[in-house]
């Protein structure tokens, strides 16, 4: 199977088109309207539009499809209960699987084309929202039968049929704020990420009451793929000031809430706060990409079967070590943790030295080794780790261009847990 970002003039456009340069000239920024706190779903007389008056306003038919997952379900039919009481009809569909199997994916796909929905409502983790966000384009445009295919250049011109609305259940991905998707191609146990314009939820309802059932693990491991968001999202040459606000903000919140909704899953606060970086690291990196931790995460993550967030946290400390020679930029992410030191080179090893902190505050490992990656499996597999690492879109959004010999370097070092020095 071929994806779209094998092809080499996609990969040499993006860049340039997300330069500095070219962004000078005009910058998009897009995301979806909003609706934060513990009573988003209300269902009783509000000072202001509630829920209902939004998407009666939007919707025509009233025909609803809720996308979700077994553990996700209660919180689904607590949302379909409110639009029911509204007359609107729904169905929901529970069958969404973690990392958004491609085939999973078209089955959702057929059920939407036989209920015909005019919102689709994705209730869940990332995997949930991003497999709805597959089947919505599927739906939608029954002509593509190849999502491998969906790429950002071309709009694809969503909504002739239905809106989309994103719930989130964990405090991570951003997925509900962004045009991306990242699916999975079984076949060949590759992250196959999509990207287009038209992928932007219209409404992300920001419940944190939905976000307290998640486990310590998950709580960790969420956490860390928004603070690999918000971080990539900065350094990456393709930021710019709205996004380094946004990115900045959310590693502040994370530092001081994370380890707390990790010790206390009832920490309403500590959940809030969370689900507002999750969204605000999102919108950082959403509009512009990831870069290293997310190419060797989304490389190791599907080849030893490694949880997204944790994958992708792990490579935050090696990631910024390799940028380090070519940027600057980790000197605004001092600023914001307030990490002063004698020097730049001194505040870099602080801020280095604080996200280690905070992983093994996480019981987090520091090295793929501490992952149980056995040394045989990870040797075997060294040549497709390589390959996909040095494939995946957001590889080339790094600040520092990296080479093949460095890409297998690097994931040795993280192997052993040493210091990235070259």
């Amino acid at each position: 199977m071929s994806y779209w970002f094998q092809d080499p003039g996609i990969k040499a456009l993006l860049p340039l088109a997300t330069s500095t340069s070219i962004k000078g000239l005009t910058t998009f920024f897009n995301m979806p309207a909003l609706v934060i706190g513990a009573n988003s779903l209300a269902e009783s007389f509000m000072p202001q539009p509630s829920i209902i008056d939004i998407f009666n306003s939007r919707c025509t038919t009233r025909r609803s499809f809720f996308v979700t997952d077994e553990f996700s379900e209660r919180f689904a039919l607590k949302a379909a209960r409110v639009l029911e009481g509204a007359g609107f009809t729904t169905f929901i569909w529970n069958k969404a699987l973690p990392e958004a199997p491609i085939e999973n994916v078209k089955e959702c796909a057929v059920e939407m084309v036989k209920f015909e929905p005019d919102m689709i409502f994705a209730v869940g983790g990332g995997s949930v929202i991003d497999g709805a966000k597959g089947a919505w384009v599927l739906y939608e445009r029954p002509d593509i039968t190849d999502l491998g295919q969906v790429h950002p250049l071309n709009l694809l011109g969503l909504r002739k049929k239905a809106g989309f609305a994103a719930l989130p259940t964990t405090s991570g991905t951003g997925s509900e704020c962004t045009m991306a998707a990242v699916l999975t191609d079984t076949a060949t146990h590759r992250k196959v990420p999509i990207a287009n314009g038209d992928l932007f939820p219209d409404i992300a309802i920001l419940d944190p009451e939905f976000t307290l059932s998640m486990p310590p693990k998950l709580t960790a491991g969420t956490g860390l793929d928004a603070l690999a968001h918000a971080v990539d999202g900065i350094m990456t040459p393709a930021s710019n000031d709205l996004t380094d606000a946004m990115g900045l903000r959310a590693i502040r919140l994370i530092f001081r809430y994370l380890a707390r909704s990790y010790r206390n899953a009832k920490d309403r606060e500590a959940r809030f706060r969370m689900m507002i970086a999750a969204t605000m690291a999102g919108t950082c990196f959403g509009q512009n990409s990831c870069a290293l931790t997310h190419g060797f995460g989304h490389a190791v993550g599907s080849l030893f079967g490694i949880h997204h967030g944790l994958s992708v946290g792990i490579f935050i400390p090696y990631a910024l070590q390799y940028y380090r020679s070519v940027t600057g930029k980790f000197l605004d992410i001092c600023d914001e943790l307030k990490i002063e030191g004698a020097s730049d080179e001194e505040r870099f090893s602080r801020l280095v030295q604080k996200i280690r902190d905070l992983l093994k505050e996480l019981d987090v490992p520091l090295s793929l080794k501490g992952l149980g990656i056995a040394k045989g499996a990870f040797e075997t597999r060294m040549e497709d780790m390589v390959l996909f690492a040095m494939e995946d879109i957001d590889t080339f959004f790094s600040p520092r261009p990296i080479t093949e010999g460095e890409s297998e370097k690097i994931l040795r070092y993280a192997y052993d847990g040493m210091d990235i020095d070259f």
